[in-house]
């Protein structure tokens, strides 16, 4: 896990307590946020300055200020809530972006409690218009294989929603449903009566030269999330869900935020006698105003092994999403994560997102 310094600050009862003081927060890799815990996230972040979370792999609790929080990445199926709080982010200086998981398992529901397809398409432009593109990010993740399922299939729905989501995205990000490895997702789907079938390399590549083919008419940037195979000969890149680049593209006007990046903001190299130019750096990210961006290491090292993602903190809990995916890996199971969420809404706005 990404290490942050630490102040000692107030909690809302007087005492002094070691905070961690991210400048990148993450919101949350573990939970949906801005689908059921918005009220609570923004109360803690504006008005009470900090949260307290809860490691799920020893119980300990820590707490998070936000005293010094630049910029925010959020990952939801349903964002919907985030658009009466985006003042709040304005107002304080804080950028943000979404990842937002639109996949469409509507037939076979594997989505039980997300809102219908055609609702989600809308709510995705509805950001686009409001915080502008590039803000959004489209995900369809994971990629489930069924004896209901095809490859032909997921094309057919991705083709769907693409095709709706023309000139209000420049990305797809995906995933290969990992069932093997995660026993309880094995539970889950066996409880279900969902009879999976676990992704082959073979089949990997299949789908990503069909989707390379999908993708000529719209020219999105295609990405895995987290996977070890190379798809690249298929335009496939590895996935920075929470990207520095995209950061970068986005808050570069943030002086404290590109410091905590280790960026460095260049000007365009100027032509010679001759008309000819020195070559831009590896990695060099083109900005307004004839300049451009490089930046340093900054991966989270304490993340997955293929996980490109750079440090930032992330404040959700597991076992408190009630999305109800079928697949779902963050909840032990669907009934701890409804009576969390019934914890919650007793206390809907103390220290940790359960209430307790």
């Amino acid at each position: 896990m990404a290490t942050w310094d630490k102040k000692k600050l107030p909690r809302e009862n007087g005492e002094l307590v070691d905070m961690q003081v991210p400048v990148l927060v993450s919101a949350s890799r573990s939970t949906d946020i801005p689908a059921f815990y918005a009220d609570w996230f923004f109360h803690r972040l504006d008005k009470a300055g900090y949260s307290a979370w809860t490691n799920p792999f020893n119980g300990v609790r820590s707490y998070v200020s936000y005293q010094n929080t630049r910029f925010i990445v959020f990952w939801s199926k349903n964002p919907r809530p985030l658009l009466e709080y985006l003042p709040i982010l304005e107002r304080r200086g804080i950028g943000c972006y979404i990842q937002y998981s639109l996949n469409d398992y509507e037939a076979e529901g594997l989505e039980k409690s997300v809102p219908p397809i055609a609702q989600r398409i809308d709510i995705f432009k509805q950001l686009v218009e409001r915080l502008g593109k590039g803000h959004v990010i489209w995900r369809f993740d994971p990629l489930v294989l069924t004896e209901q399922i095809s490859i032909d299939t997921l094309l057919a729905k991705i083709e769907n929603i693409g095709n709706q989501l023309f000139g209000y995205t420049e990305k797809l990000v995906f995933s290969f449903a990992d069932i093997v490895s995660y026993r309880k997702v094995q539970y889950n789907l066996t409880k279900a009566n969902i009879h999976y079938i676990d992704w082959s390399e073979e089949q990997m590549r299949e789908f990503a030269g069909k989707l390379a083919k999908l993708n000529d008419k719209w020219g999105y940037e295609l990405a895995t999330c987290g996977e070890k195979i190379d798809l690249t000969e298929f335009g496939v890149q590895k996935n920075h869900c929470v990207d520095d680049d995209l950061i970068i593209r986005l808050a570069h006007q943030d002086k404290v935020l590109m410091d905590y990046l280790n960026v460095k903001i260049h000007p365009m190299p100027q032509a010679g006698l001759f008309g000819e130019t020195d070559p831009l750096p590896d990695g060099a990210i083109m900005l307004p105003g004839g300049r451009y961006a490089t930046h340093g290491d900054n991966r989270d090292k304490g993340q997955r092994l293929f996980c490109g993602c750079v440090k930032s903190k992330d404040i959700g809990e597991y076992n408190t999403c009630v999305h109800g995916c079928e697949y779902c890996y963050a909840n032990a199971s669907k009934e701890l994560a409804v009576a969390n969420l019934r914890s919650h809404k007793e206390n809907p706005f103390a220290e940790t997102i359960t209430g307790r």
